[in-house]
């Protein structure tokens, strides 16, 4: 029988919640909501909803292919806005992230997200 793995690296951000950054089982790794925390510092970098998307994914980016995964492997992804006026900006963003097929999506607004943050962004994706 699999077990499933927790996963973490020091490369993303990490808020130090009671959770793990990712969970491995079956080739398939869950990836836990991820926002505006600058990878190189671990703080919140707070901004437009185009800065706080390109850290949110660029954190994503970092835990795939740590895992041996990638954007392009992702099979869903989650979005939490907290302002649908973002919409447009986080789109934008968003669909420059990607070099294939886009994966399937919802994009929900929320109303409220950790340390005051615009976006959050989770995924399920597979490893080869």
């Amino acid at each position: 029988m699999a077990r499933k793995m927790k996963f973490y690296t020091d490369k993303a951000a990490v808020t130090g919640g009671p959770y793990s950054q990712a969970i491995i089982h079956n080739g398939i790794i869950y990836v836990s909501g991820q926002g505006a925390m600058d990878p190189a510092t671990n703080e919140i970098s707070l901004g437009s909803i185009e800065h706080e998307t390109r850290l949110a994914m660029e954190n994503l980016r970092i835990i795939l292919e740590e895992a041996g995964s990638s954007l392009d492997k992702i099979l869903t992804i989650t979005a939490y806005l907290l302002d649908m006026q973002d919409y447009a900006g986080f789109n934008a963003v968003y669909k420059s992230c990607f070099k294939g097929d886009l994966p399937a999506r919802t994009c929900i607004r929320a109303a409220e997200l950790p340390f005051d943050t615009r976006v959050e962004v989770t995924a399920t994706a597979y490893i080869d």
